[in-house]
């Protein structure tokens, strides 16, 4: 009743000579209407729905390590020969000759990319050596968590943490050739 009083009121016309069209009279006399609005092609904002694009498929998952041997590694079908640096998006050549040429800076890239890394994993070769604990405090400081193993291990380590979708890299040395002699 006193929805119809008012909507009577307003066309009319009110105190400020406020006149409404013809169109919005039902909403006024009904008083289920008057309650909700529905949304319509003349409410362009609200009335389109929301569409969302990807720009970018997530990855499966990171850089796997198919191989390695004396000369170098194969690393998702590429051929890399000697030292490399396999970081979340590229691999790249590493200039060690050996575990004693690994130091801060040659650990630099490391440390400086982004999205930080989180796990750096270290393959000196066919042996577990000892790297300069200035080097491992350092890039503690940094971080960046650090696994020294030899380079068999520290491929299946770097593909394990690859395929749980962490931020990891790895720094590899090949192993040398093992022959056996008896």
């Amino acid at each position: 009743m006193a929805v119809q009083t008012y909507a009577k009121l307003l066309l009319r016309g009110s105190l400020h000579s406020l006149r409404l069209g013809s169109r919005l009279s039902p909403a006024f006399t009904s008083p289920f209407l008057a309650r909700s609005h529905r949304l319509g092609p003349e409410d362009d904002e609200l009335y389109q729905r929301t569409t969302v694009s990807v720009m970018q498929k997530d990855p499966g998952s990171g850089a796997i390590i198919h191989s390695y041997s004396p000369r170098g590694f194969n690393i998702d079908g590429n051929r890399v020969f000697g030292p490399c640096a396999v970081l979340p998006p590229a691999i790249l050549q590493w200039n060690v000759g050996s575990y004693e040429d690994i130091t801060v800076e040659s650990l630099a890239l490391f440390y400086m990319v982004e999205p930080r890394i989180e796990v750096l994993v270290l393959g000196t070769g066919g042996r577990v050596e000892r790297i300069d604990p200035n080097v491992l405090s350092f890039l503690k400081k940094k971080g960046i968590a650090v696994e020294v193993q030899d380079t068999p291990n520290a491929c299946a380590t770097f593909n394990f943490l690859s395929s749980e979708r962490r931020i990891a890299a790895a720094a590899l040395i090949p192993p040398p050739l093992i022959s056996n002699v008896e």
